[in-house]
Formats: structure tokens, C-alpha cells, sequence
């Protein structure tokens, strides 16, 4: 499935391509609970009608998704993309300012459902080149686990090792509003254009040009979902074991610590504690594990 609004949903068929706009079989709503009954690049079975209209009949088992919890409905998971390969969540380098924070939550996210992650740095042609060091400082402690990828749509930088990353697979695109995903899937897929929002001068924050998930074919085997911008993020209730191991810094030395049942916040002998010490593990990443654990912020 490429696209969904509301009841209407579209798909390409296998043989031989054709789009057309199905809605979901009463019964499959009735079976499907707890989750989004069809949600972008799921796989599905469906009965051709006239006028290229369909019915879906069934949706494959997912592999994995990457989804966040409905903000009014807290035990129904959104699923924003289904199956994807990999994901790449994309920051800006300025307007607006980069999140640590919140890229640890959607990494968290994916790392729960084991996909894949590129981080993509947009905007680069908006600071100099010092201004460009000053934000790899910002995201070298991500370069230790994850590829970072630096680019422009502006001059083109970057642009060349981005198209490689992402060649033959299904990606997932996602990131804050205004950072430049939608200029960004523009020069990917010029044939797809989208709106281009600007940042709110009042919040700093970026305005939402992306209705709905998309999925994009850009040929030969690769497929780009454009997800909706995302301010915040509510996570599946993540237990203590699962979000330590969501920080894939930690997972060398979980295991490792002299309590089973350490929380690595505030116990003696912790082996995760004395690997932040030792810098193998990056404190920015800890700091962010610890925050998450307790609600609270780590001072130093």
C-alpha cells in the first residue's frame, strides 16, 4: 500500500502496476485490534472491482513497523510506515536548531523494531564551514553507532552518498517539521513535488506540509516513505530492560554489572556506569538513557 486517507486507501498491484483506490473489508476491521488495520507498505491481497476501485481482503503479517502511540487513544498503536528497511531520521543543522533529545526517542523507536538506522543532517548550506564542524560536534556521538549523513539540496553535497544509502531498499523518512524532508524527497523524486513549509518565527518550530505517510517509487527497487512532521513523540510503554537495550552504547556491557537487577542510574559496581567513565560510551547517550529512566534531567 502506497497511501491512505481516511476509509481510501491506495495500492499498486503486482501485475503490472496499476494504482487504484481500495477501502478494507468489514471483516478484516473486526479482526484487526490494537493496531492500524492497514497502514503504509503493507503488503495486501485485495479484489479488483470495476471502475479501479478495490477491496482488501487481507494484510500480510509485518515484519516490522515504525509506529508511535495514537494521541488519544494510548493503547492503539499508529503505525506511520510498515516494513520499512531502514529509516532515516533527518534533523536540520539551523532553523530549527537540531534535538538530541528527541532523535534518542525516535531511535528508540526503531531500535525496538530493529530497523536499520541513517540520521540525515539537512541544511548545510546555511552555516559556514565552521558552523558545519560545530555540528558534527553535536552529532559525533551518534557517528560512533550510526551512519550520519551531512547534505544540501541547495549545492547538491551529500546528496550522492545519500542516493547509494538508499538504493534498492524500502526507507522510511522522518524527522521534526521544517527540517527539510519535504525539499529533501523533492530532489529524490522530482516528479513527486511537495509543499515546502517554513518555520514558525514564533516557536522555531516547523509547519506540517505532509498530510499523510506516502510511499515513493524512485526506480529500481527503491521506495521512499514520507512520513507526516512530528513535534513529539508519545512511545509504547517501554519496560526498563527493553530501554536500556534500545541503547545500543549500553548493550556490550549489560550483563556485566554486579546487581542482575541494575538500573545503571545510581548503583555501585555498574558496569555501564564505568564504561561512561572510561568514555566508551558516550555520556550525551547516557545522560539521555538516564532521562528516559527517570523522567529527570543529569546534571554534568
Amino acid at each position: 500500500m502506497t497511501r491512505s486517507h481516511g476509509l481510501w486507501h491506495e495500492i499498486v498491484l503486482d501485475d503490472g502496476g496499476d494504482i487504484v483506490i481500495a477501502t478494507v473489508r468489514g471483516q478484516l476491521k473486526r479482526q484487526r485490534r490494537g493496531t492500524d488495520i492497514v497502514a503504509v507498505g503493507d503488503r495486501v491481497w485485495a479484489t479488483r472491482l470495476p471502475d479501479d476501485e478495490a477491496v482488501i481482503e487481507y494484510v500480510a503479517p509485518r515484519t516490522r513497523t515504525l509506529g508511535r502511540i495514537a494521541r488519544h487513544t494510548r493503547d492503539v498503536e499508529q503505525v506511520i510506515v510498515a516494513n520499512p528497511d531502514q529509516v532515516m531520521f533527518v534533523f536540520a543543522i539551523r532553523q530549527p536548531d537540531p534535538h538530541p533529545r528527541m532523535l534518542d526517542r525516535f531511535i528508540i523507536l526503531a531500535e525496538l523494531q530493529d530497523i536499520p538506522i541513517h540520521i540525515v543532517v539537512t541544511k548545510i548550506d546555511l552555516v559556514d564551514p565552521p558552523g558545519v564542524q560545530a555540528a558534527r560536534d553535536v552529532f559525533a556521538d551518534y557517528e560512533r553507532s550510526f551512519p550520519v549523513h551531512y547534505v544540501s539540496t541547495v549545492t547538491g553535497e551529500g546528496m550522492a552518498d545519500l542516493q547509494e544509502a538508499l538504493a534498492g531498499k524500502i526507507s522510511a523518512v522522518a524527522g521534526p517539521s521544517g527540517v527539510g524532508k519535504s525539499s529533501l524527497l523533492n530532489v529524490l523524486d522530482p516528479e513527486g513535488r511537495r509543499d515546502i513549509g517554513d518555520v514558525s518565527t514564533a516557536t522555531g518550530k516547523g509547519k506540517h506540509t505532509t498530510v499523510g505517510a506516502r510511499l515513493h517509487n524512485l526506480g529500481n527497487g527503491t521506495f521512499v516513505a514520507d512520513t507526516p512532521g512530528m513535534r513529539a513523540i508519545t512511545m509504547v510503554a517501554v519496560p526498563p530492560g527493553k530501554l536500556d537495550w534500545s541503547f545500543r552504547e549500553l548493550r556490550p556491557f549489560l550483563g556485566e554489572c554486579f546487581y542482575q537487577d541494575c538500573t545503571h542510574v545510581h548503583e555501585p559496581d555498574c558496569a555501564v556506569r564505568d564504561a561512561v567513565a572510561r568514555g566508551d560510551i558516550p555520556r550525551s547517550r547516557y545522560e539521555s538513557y538516564v532521562s528516559l529512566r527517570t523522567g529527570d534531567e543529569v546534571a554534568g
